[in-house]
């Protein structure tokens, strides 16, 4: 009993102490916060002490150091892109740094996206974000938006911020951040990453043209791809970011050199640069000329055919009758049904983990009628009858190409079409095998 009271005592002092704690961090945060705002014409001690390399810098100075002391930058997208810039910009002292994302931390995230750690799994990456940048630079304002950015309260947020940065991997946010940067004048750093290649662009920035002026109308969802679906080295991320941070710096200074109407490509495996010249602003674009039609921000999920997210994007290109989910195949597999198993994940991916009997043929190979003849064969190896084709990958989106490509050769050699495995190996794993790796 005195062993419970006395645990109980601590545990009470504990709290307390939590609670005290919390307190002073706020009463020195707004100390902080006032000093900022009344010192914004001047350096401290501390600042002169921690810039000072870049301070002796010709082009920055302590005129310039005010520049970004007073400037404030929004990082849409706190992943393999926003850790690295928002990190640079921190480091380098741009005064008040948003950070927006609606994502938590998932172990799937740290070998690229390094503000966040092991012991923040499970937690929103924006809390994540501002924790590892206050420890670096508690001279700074850091603001979080744990949200995920709409056509709601796109315009709300953004003209908050001096520059915007687009660190997201969708199609429909950048269409959503470069209409609502062209309607408040707001510079727009946009970075992309995809396994050994980068690029990088400023939109919107002194009469360069828009993204729309590149692109007038998206993609077709089938034809994008992100690192979730490709993959990408971590340390193209960082190179990518932190040259997002760079034209940031560069922007907010003034600086010659900004990287508006030019398009930086890098290749990682060659350790090459390019840069290429982008197409003047158009005269005809529908949000950024003189007389644009698109004056309000629109339904950009809609207009893109895609979700606005960097999760999961599940294609629905077959009719319910050309697919089946994973519970009716195991149904199949428990009931000795002989089938045939095609896995359409690179040879890479399909020697991570495959289904039992799943023969290995990729997506490509299909697309280009490589090994046709072959899955035809297998196909009709059973006397006078058809072996049932079924088709799995990694989402259940390559699957889905895959199906609508083999449907018609199939058709045209009298066999039954194959049928895709609804959500591939990731409903496996969800809905049937717990233990059955996921990546």
């Amino acid at each position: 009993m005195e062993a419970e009271a006395e645990i109980e005592v601590l545990e009470r002092d504990i709290r307390t102490l939590q609670s005290q704690l919390k307190e002073k961090v706020q009463q020195l945060r707004a100390l902080k916060n006032h000093f900022r705002k009344n010192c914004i014409n001047k350096l401290n001690n501390n600042e002169i002490a921690r810039y000072s390399r870049q301070i002796i810098l010709s082009e920055i100075g302590v005129n310039g150091q005010l520049k970004l002391k007073n400037a404030s930058v929004l990082v849409v997208g706190a992943g393999g892109l926003g850790c690295p810039s928002s990190l640079y910009m921190a480091g380098a002292g741009i005064g008040r740094i948003g950070i927006l994302d609606y994502d938590e931390v998932e172990l799937t995230n740290l070998h690229r996206q390094l503000l966040h750690t092991e012991s923040t799994v499970g937690q929103t990456k924006v809390d994540s974000a501002k924790y590892y940048l206050a420890k670096l630079n508690s001279q700074i304002e850091l603001i979080t938006h744990h949200t995920q950015i709409t056509g709601d309260n796109a315009l709300a947020i953004i003209e908050q911020y001096d520059v915007i940065v687009d660190a997201t991997d969708n199609v429909a946010t950048r269409y959503l951040l470069n209409d609502s940067c062209v309607m408040l004048k707001k510079p727009l750093v946009s970075g992309s990453a995809l396994q050994f290649e980068g690029q990088l662009t400023v939109y919107n920035y002194k009469n360069s043209p828009c993204y729309r002026c590149l692109f007038p109308t998206p993609p077709s969802p089938e034809a994008v791809t992100n690192c979730g679906d490709s993959g990408v080295l971590g340390a193209i991320t960082g190179v990518i970011g932190a040259l997002q941070a760079l034209e940031t710096i560069k922007i907010i200074l003034g600086n010659e050199g900004v990287l508006a109407g030019r398009l930086l490509l890098f290749n990682g495996q060659q350790s090459t640069f390019r840069n290429l010249k982008l197409r003047s602003k158009k005269n005809d674009c529908i949000v950024c000329s003189e007389n644009p039609s698109l004056t309000k921000l629109i339904d950009y999920e809609q207009f893109c055919s895609m979700k606005a997210t960097d999760k999961d994007s599940h294609l629905n290109l077959l009719s319910k009758s050309e697919r089946i989910t994973v519970e009716e195949y195991k149904q199949l597999v428990d009931n000795g049904k002989q089938h045939l198993l095609i896995d359409v994940r690179g040879s890479n991916q399909f020697d991570i983990c495959q289904l039992p009997a799943s023969v290995n043929i990729p997506i490509n190979d299909i697309m280009k009628n490589r090994r046709i003849d072959d899955l035809l064969d297998k196909a009709s190896t059973v006397e006078t009858t058809q072996l049932p084709v079924f088709v799995i990958c990694r989402r259940g989106n390559d699957s889905q190409l895959a199906v609508q490509h083999l449907t018609p050769i199939f058709k045209e050699h009298g066999l039954d079409p194959p049928k895709d495995i609804i959500g591939g190996l990731h409903a496996w794993t969800h809905n049937i095998d717990k233990c059955f790796p996921i990546y």
